[in-house]
Protein backbone atom coordinates (compact mmCIF):
# COMPACT_ATOMS: atom_id res chain seq x y z
CA UNK A 1 0.00 0.00 0.00
CA UNK A 2 2.69 2.72 1.09
CA UNK A 3 6.12 2.13 -0.38
CA UNK A 4 8.51 5.17 0.98
CA UNK A 5 12.91 4.95 -0.18
CA UNK A 6 15.11 7.31 1.26
CA UNK A 7 12.49 9.68 2.32
CA UNK A 8 14.46 13.10 3.63
CA UNK A 9 12.99 16.07 4.54
CA UNK A 10 15.19 19.34 5.62
CA UNK A 11 14.95 23.16 5.33
CA UNK A 12 17.44 25.30 4.39
CA UNK A 13 19.09 28.99 5.67
CA UNK A 14 21.36 29.97 3.65
CA UNK A 15 24.09 27.63 3.47
CA UNK A 16 22.62 25.80 6.25
CA UNK A 17 20.09 22.66 6.07
CA UNK A 18 18.52 21.36 9.12
CA UNK A 19 17.09 17.63 8.76
CA UNK A 20 14.16 16.84 9.87
CA UNK A 21 13.89 13.44 8.54
CA UNK A 22 16.80 11.48 7.27
CA UNK A 23 16.83 8.62 4.60
CA UNK A 24 13.72 6.57 5.64
CA UNK A 25 12.72 3.27 4.06
CA UNK A 26 9.13 2.62 5.43
CA UNK A 27 7.04 -0.08 3.34
CA UNK A 28 3.00 -0.34 5.20
CA UNK A 29 0.72 -2.97 4.14
CA UNK A 30 -2.95 -2.94 3.54
CA UNK A 31 -4.96 -3.49 6.69
CA UNK A 32 -1.71 -3.19 9.07
CA UNK A 33 -1.76 -1.43 11.81
CA UNK A 34 1.51 0.81 12.47
CA UNK A 35 2.77 2.93 15.44
CA UNK A 36 5.82 5.61 15.12
CA UNK A 37 6.99 6.85 18.74
CA UNK A 38 10.08 8.65 19.31
CA UNK A 39 10.74 11.44 21.48
CA UNK A 40 9.75 15.23 20.81
CA UNK A 41 11.10 16.47 17.41
CA UNK A 42 11.96 13.09 16.20
CA UNK A 43 10.20 13.78 12.58
CA UNK A 44 7.80 11.64 14.02
CA UNK A 45 4.32 14.00 12.95
CA UNK A 46 6.62 15.50 9.75
CA UNK A 47 6.73 11.60 8.28
CA UNK A 48 3.14 11.36 8.84
CA UNK A 49 1.95 14.98 7.06
CA UNK A 50 4.69 12.90 4.44
CA UNK A 51 2.21 10.16 4.43
CA UNK A 52 -0.96 11.96 4.41
CA UNK A 53 0.10 14.15 1.24
CA UNK A 54 0.03 17.27 3.80
CA UNK A 55 4.10 18.28 3.02
CA UNK A 56 6.53 17.32 0.50
CA UNK A 57 9.63 15.07 0.89
CA UNK A 58 12.91 16.93 -0.08
CA UNK A 59 14.34 13.98 -1.69
CA UNK A 60 12.64 10.31 -1.76
CA UNK A 61 10.08 8.60 -3.31
CA UNK A 62 6.79 7.78 -1.84
CA UNK A 63 4.65 5.02 -3.56
CA UNK A 64 0.83 5.17 -2.56
CA UNK A 65 -0.64 2.13 -4.41
CA UNK A 66 1.71 2.13 -6.90
CA UNK A 67 1.03 5.86 -7.85
CA UNK A 68 4.43 7.86 -7.45
CA UNK A 69 2.98 10.35 -5.24
CA UNK A 70 6.26 12.44 -4.98
CA UNK A 71 5.97 13.73 -8.60
CA UNK A 72 2.34 14.15 -9.02
CA UNK A 73 1.15 17.47 -9.04
CA UNK A 74 -0.88 18.85 -5.78
CA UNK A 75 -4.20 18.88 -7.26
CA UNK A 76 -3.89 15.05 -7.75
CA UNK A 77 -2.53 14.59 -4.05
CA UNK A 78 -5.13 15.96 -2.62
CA UNK A 79 -7.72 14.10 -4.47
CA UNK A 80 -6.14 10.88 -3.20
CA UNK A 81 -6.10 12.60 0.32
CA UNK A 82 -9.83 13.14 0.47
CA UNK A 83 -10.74 9.68 -1.41
CA UNK A 84 -8.35 7.27 0.69
CA UNK A 85 -7.18 9.06 4.03
CA UNK A 86 -8.72 10.39 7.47
CA UNK A 87 -6.55 12.65 9.20
CA UNK A 88 -6.44 13.07 13.42
CA UNK A 89 -5.30 15.71 14.13
CA UNK A 90 -2.86 16.40 17.40
CA UNK A 91 -4.39 19.96 17.24
CA UNK A 92 -7.75 18.79 15.85
CA UNK A 93 -7.91 21.20 12.32
CA UNK A 94 -11.68 21.63 12.80
CA UNK A 95 -13.25 24.25 10.59
CA UNK A 96 -14.32 27.06 13.39
CA UNK A 97 -16.85 28.52 11.12
CA UNK A 98 -18.54 24.87 10.83
CA UNK A 99 -20.90 23.27 13.43
CA UNK A 100 -20.05 19.77 14.79
CA UNK A 101 -22.56 18.78 12.31
CA UNK A 102 -21.02 20.54 9.83
CA UNK A 103 -17.83 19.93 10.33
CA UNK A 104 -18.59 16.06 10.20
CA UNK A 105 -20.75 16.45 6.88
CA UNK A 106 -17.64 18.12 5.25
CA UNK A 107 -15.63 14.76 3.66
CA UNK A 108 -18.59 13.60 3.05
CA UNK A 109 -19.01 16.62 0.67
CA UNK A 110 -15.50 16.25 -0.81
CA UNK A 111 -16.49 12.68 -1.83
CA UNK A 112 -19.44 13.63 -3.50
CA UNK A 113 -21.87 11.82 -1.37
CA UNK A 114 -25.38 12.06 -2.02
CA UNK A 115 -27.61 14.08 -0.10
CA UNK A 116 -29.71 11.70 1.97
CA UNK A 117 -26.64 9.19 2.53
CA UNK A 118 -24.58 12.14 4.12
CA UNK A 119 -27.81 12.58 6.80
CA UNK A 120 -27.62 9.24 7.67
CA UNK A 121 -23.66 8.72 8.07
CA UNK A 122 -23.93 12.02 10.26
CA UNK A 123 -26.64 10.74 12.49
CA UNK A 124 -24.57 7.56 13.02
CA UNK A 125 -21.67 8.99 13.45
CA UNK A 126 -22.83 11.90 16.24
CA UNK A 127 -24.64 8.88 17.99
CA UNK A 128 -21.77 6.41 17.87
CA UNK A 129 -19.26 8.96 19.25
CA UNK A 130 -22.30 10.25 22.04
CA UNK A 131 -21.99 13.94 20.48
CA UNK A 132 -26.00 14.11 19.68
CA UNK A 133 -26.27 17.29 21.67
CA UNK A 134 -23.11 18.95 20.51
CA UNK A 135 -24.12 19.07 16.88
CA UNK A 136 -25.31 22.73 16.45
CA UNK A 137 -22.57 23.49 18.61
CA UNK A 138 -18.71 25.55 16.75
CA UNK A 139 -15.36 23.98 17.69
CA UNK A 140 -14.58 27.03 20.30
CA UNK A 141 -17.92 25.99 22.36
CA UNK A 142 -16.18 22.46 22.92
CA UNK A 143 -13.95 21.40 24.99
CA UNK A 144 -10.44 19.69 23.82
CA UNK A 145 -11.88 16.58 24.63
CA UNK A 146 -15.18 16.91 22.76
CA UNK A 147 -13.15 18.63 19.92
CA UNK A 148 -10.74 15.44 19.66
CA UNK A 149 -13.42 13.30 19.35
CA UNK A 150 -15.64 15.41 16.47
CA UNK A 151 -12.07 15.15 14.97
CA UNK A 152 -11.85 11.25 15.32
CA UNK A 153 -15.75 10.87 14.01
CA UNK A 154 -14.55 12.76 10.92
CA UNK A 155 -11.41 11.12 10.25
CA UNK A 156 -13.65 7.82 10.30
CA UNK A 157 -17.01 8.97 8.75
CA UNK A 158 -15.63 8.14 5.18
CA UNK A 159 -14.58 5.00 6.07
CA UNK A 160 -11.27 5.59 4.89
CA UNK A 161 -8.90 2.73 3.45
CA UNK A 162 -5.80 4.75 5.65
CA UNK A 163 -5.97 6.54 8.92
CA UNK A 164 -3.29 8.68 9.96
CA UNK A 165 -3.72 9.80 14.04
CA UNK A 166 -1.15 12.15 15.11
CA UNK A 167 -1.37 11.70 19.34
CA UNK A 168 -5.39 10.75 18.85
CA UNK A 169 -5.99 10.19 22.26
CA UNK A 170 -3.86 12.92 23.48
CA UNK A 171 -6.80 15.03 24.91
CA UNK A 172 -9.02 12.78 26.35
CA UNK A 173 -9.81 11.46 29.74
CA UNK A 174 -8.82 7.59 30.13
CA UNK A 175 -12.27 6.08 29.42
CA UNK A 176 -12.32 8.23 26.07
CA UNK A 177 -8.72 7.33 24.96
CA UNK A 178 -8.94 3.71 25.26
CA UNK A 179 -12.84 3.70 23.41
CA UNK A 180 -10.97 5.37 20.65
CA UNK A 181 -8.33 2.80 20.44
CA UNK A 182 -10.74 -0.08 20.93
CA UNK A 183 -12.46 1.87 17.80
CA UNK A 184 -9.26 2.29 15.81
CA UNK A 185 -8.38 -1.68 16.63
CA UNK A 186 -11.67 -2.65 15.35
CA UNK A 187 -11.54 -0.80 12.35
CA UNK A 188 -7.89 -2.34 11.87
CA UNK A 189 -9.93 -5.92 11.33
CA UNK A 190 -12.59 -4.91 9.27
CA UNK A 191 -9.47 -3.89 6.89
CA UNK A 192 -8.87 -0.27 7.14
CA UNK A 193 -4.80 0.15 7.81
CA UNK A 194 -3.87 2.54 10.34
CA UNK A 195 -0.37 4.80 11.35
CA UNK A 196 -0.69 6.38 14.76
CA UNK A 197 1.81 8.55 16.19
CA UNK A 198 1.91 8.25 20.08
CA UNK A 199 4.27 8.52 22.95
CA UNK A 200 1.87 5.98 24.62
CA UNK A 201 3.25 2.78 25.58
CA UNK A 202 -0.34 1.29 25.51
CA UNK A 203 -1.54 3.20 22.60
CA UNK A 204 1.18 1.47 20.66
CA UNK A 205 0.32 -1.96 22.39
CA UNK A 206 -3.03 -2.04 20.01
CA UNK A 207 -0.98 -2.10 16.84
CA UNK A 208 0.86 -4.64 15.03
CA UNK A 209 4.39 -3.17 14.58
CA UNK A 210 6.17 -0.35 16.27
CA UNK A 211 9.15 1.96 14.84
CA UNK A 212 11.22 4.31 16.53
CA UNK A 213 12.52 7.61 14.92
CA UNK A 214 15.41 9.62 16.67
CA UNK A 215 16.94 12.74 15.44
CA UNK A 216 14.55 11.86 11.72
CA UNK A 217 16.21 8.41 12.03
CA UNK A 218 14.88 5.14 11.79
CA UNK A 219 16.34 4.09 14.64
CA UNK A 220 14.46 0.69 15.31
CA UNK A 221 11.81 -1.13 14.56
CA UNK A 222 9.90 -4.33 16.76
CA UNK A 223 6.08 -6.67 16.23
CA UNK A 224 4.07 -6.00 19.37
CA UNK A 225 2.22 -8.62 21.33
CA UNK A 226 2.63 -12.02 21.74
CA UNK A 227 5.85 -13.33 19.99
CA UNK A 228 6.75 -9.81 18.79
CA UNK A 229 10.20 -9.42 17.57
CA UNK A 230 13.03 -7.51 19.15
CA UNK A 231 14.34 -4.19 17.99
CA UNK A 232 16.21 -4.78 14.68
CA UNK A 233 19.45 -4.21 14.27
CA UNK A 234 20.81 -2.28 11.06
CA UNK A 235 17.96 0.45 10.73
CA UNK A 236 20.04 3.51 10.76
CA UNK A 237 21.42 4.18 7.21
CA UNK A 238 23.89 7.24 7.30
Amino acid sequence: MIKLRGITKFYSSGFVKTFVLRNIDLDVQEGEFLTVMGPSGAGKSTLLYIIGMLDDASEGQYHFYDQPVHSLNEKKRTQIHQQNIGFVFQSYHLIDELTVYENLETPLLYKKVKSDERKSLVADSLDRFRIVAKKGLFPNQLSGGQQQLVAVARAVIINPKLILADEPTGNLNSRQGEEIMELFKKLNKEGTTIIQVTHSEKNASYSDRVIHLLDGWMESEAKTGIGGGQPQSGIRKK
